[in-house]
């Protein structure tokens, strides 16, 4: 039985009308939520990464202006503190039966011992464990906190952690008791190291996202594989100046208590330094003499409390800065688990850092950089300044060491066409120069006269040390230009800045020549080392560097998917090698090897 042939044509009508009508649906779609038809979608790019940099601009301006509050205000108070606890009336009128001068002590010695075991625990605190991904990874982050990739603090919660311990130690001296004081000095003393190395890691890696949001274009960029070697190192000398410019200006508002509140009650030279005999040079000790009542009124405690209060909203301004304007340092696919890692790893990667001669002999510089920022806060403002001009003019004196610094901290821009030498260089021979003006010259106590030549090298001092300090941190954005070690670098510098200035709080006894010498010798050990490693580089001579280590288990869950299985061990090609090899020579690679250290940009 034959069909008939218009059932055929019928449905073929059908067929075509469907296929019209699916035309017709993509074609209202398309109208709903396709680009409008004067979308240019290489002009939104091109604003988005806009938008990148302008925020990565706000990271570094944010973390900078933390930087300077919060050393600001536990400088401001802790000298406050010091002085108004060193007046004898003042602490047998308020506080007769609590030993505040024992208390004091050991304040100090909280603060100063304490990091000494930081180099233990500052990695742990830091570690994000960031890689770059593999080439052709699809990185997908799920949506659920369960799935997100696990991690232990990081970069920028290091940060508002130890600036809520400053603000700990702030509020504090609301209560001034040994179960109060001494305790929150501990904590200040543990929280020294991770803040600073923090920010120094936290700066260096915005310099490196500001290179990347610059070349967005750049294959390498897209894969997420490294950089060419100096390609951020211009980003690193603009953004590592800028921060230490702000945070120079912390020693200018850290004398705010002391010019506004605390000098209404101070005696005159005269009464302060009546039994000072000797200054400068041939001084012992800290201000020999000194007469132990400098108050000639006592402050009423409604007015140290409203001081305290500004203080310690400046300290919380600092960690809501923190919180809502910095943002992460990393990006969330660069993240892998501590865990995986393992903890032992993370305690022994700084000791194994040590390996590497560029950092070996860069370690009496960073000594050199802790010894002379206390000096300048003790011996020479107190054993020079104070000694000649009175406790009233201590305020001014490390005021214009704090504008020098700040302002001379742009001289570090010079790395941007000069050798990377000449900055860090010239900062040495400034304080050679004034080491050895210090060393042969003893100032007249009560003799104002000698105030031109005080502020002067103050004012020399400030140049030195914001050459110093910005150089450094610049140097080790050049040379260690891996995210994954930046922390590791910077906690060694820290902690090594850190036993410094527990040794000048453990000299403050010597003769002043004996403390001169101490420096001066260390400054030039410094220099020596720091040209013979420049030397070492420019004749290609290999460091070793440790590997990172690659998980070893296998990971829960998901964060990375391609075709292969990438939480597998082994996935990465290097899952099976020993956790402990070293790369001789991360060195050896064409890109690791220091072709153009001796260049401009280093």
């Amino acid at each position: 039985m034959e069909k008939d042939p218009s059932c055929y044509q019928d449905a073929a009508k059908t067929v075509a009308g469907d296929g019209l009508g699916a035309e017709g649906t993509e074609a209202q779609l398309d109208d709903v939520v396709g680009a409008p038809p004067d979308y240019n979608e290489e002009e939104e790019e091109q604003k988005y990464f806009r938008r990148k940099r302008l925020g990565v601009v706000k990271n570094v301006l944010a973390a900078s202006l933390a930087g300077t509050l919060t050393y600001g205000v536990y400088l401001g108070l802790l000298q406050m503190q010091l002085i108004l606890h060193y007046d004898e009336t003042y602490r047998e009128v308020k506080y007769s039966n609590i030993q505040l001068e024992d208390i004091d002590r050991k304040v100090l010695m909280g603060i100063n011992v304490t990091p000494v075991a930081a180099l233990l625990y500052t990695p742990v605190l830091l570690r994000y464990g960031a890689t770059p991904l593999p080439v052709g990874t699809l990185a997908r982050v799920p949506t659920l906190p369960s799935l997100r990739p696990r991690r232990f603090f990081g970069t920028k919660w290091a940060m508002f952690l130890a600036v809520g311990i400053y603000a700990l130690f702030v509020s504090s001296n609301y209560w001034e008791r040994y179960y109060t004081l001494v305790p929150s000095a501990v904590a200040i003393g543990v929280a020294i190291v991770p803040l600073w190395a923090s920010m120094g890691s936290y700066i260096t890696r915005m310099a490196q996202k500001y290179y990347e949001y610059v070349n967005y274009k750049e294959e390498h960029v897209q894969e997420q594989q490294r950089a060419p070697r100096g390609a951020c190192n211009a980003y690193v000398v603009v953004f590592q100046t800028i921060f230490y410019a702000c945070f120079h200006l912390s020693f200018v508002c850290a004398q705010m208590p002391t010019l506004f509140f605390l000098n209404n009650y101070l005696y005159q030279l005269n009464h302060t330094l009546f039994g000072v005999k000797h200054c400068g040079t041939l001084s012992h000790g800290t201000l020999p003499g000194f007469n132990k009542t400098v108050l000639q009124s006592l402050p009423r405690s409604i007015n140290l409390i409203i001081v305290e209060s500004a203080l310690m909203a400046a300290a919380f301004l600092a960690m809501l800065v923190v919180l809502v304007l910095c943002g992460s340092a990393h990006r969330p696919t660069e993240e892998i688990d501590l865990r995986s890692i393992g903890w032992g790893n993370i305690f022994q990667l700084p000791f194994k850092h040590v390996r590497d001669y560029r950092l070996r002999h860069l370690f009496p510089l960073f000594i050199y950089s802790g010894f002379e920022v206390l000096f300048v806060c003790t011996g020479f403002s107190l054993n020079y300044g104070v000694c000649a001009l009175g406790l009233e003019k201590l305020a001014y004196l490390l005021m214009a060491y704090g504008f020098s610094a700040s302002a001379c901290s742009s001289l570090a821009l010079c790395m941007l066409r000069l050798r990377r030498q000449i900055p860090l260089l010239a900062g040495a021979l400034v304080h050679a120069a004034l080491l050895v003006t210090l060393f042969c010259w003893a100032p007249e106590p009560r003799h104002l006269v000698q105030a031109p030549l005080l502020y002067a090298i103050a004012v020399l001092w400030g140049m030195g040390s914001a050459l110093n300090k910005t150089s450094i941190s610049i140097l080790l954005g050049m040379l260690y230009e891996d995210k994954e070690r930046q922390d590791f670098i910077f906690t060694i510098y820290h902690w090594w800045q850190a036993l410094a200035i527990f040794t000048v709080y453990l000299w403050s006894g010597l003769p002043m020549k004996a403390k001169l010498s101490i420096m001066l010798l260390t400054l030039a050990v410094a220099v020596g080392a720091y040209l013979w490693m420049e030397h070492k580089l420019a004749q290609h001579v290999a460091y070793r560097l440790p590997r990172i280590p690659r998980p070893r288990h296998k990971m829960h869950g998901y964060r990375y998917l391609e075709e292969d299985d990438s939480d597998e061990t082994g996935s990465e090609g290097d899952g099976g090698k020993d956790d402990n090899d070293e790369q001789p020579v991360e060195s050896a690679s064409g890109d690791e090897l220091p072709k153009d250290d001796g260049d401009q940009l280093g």
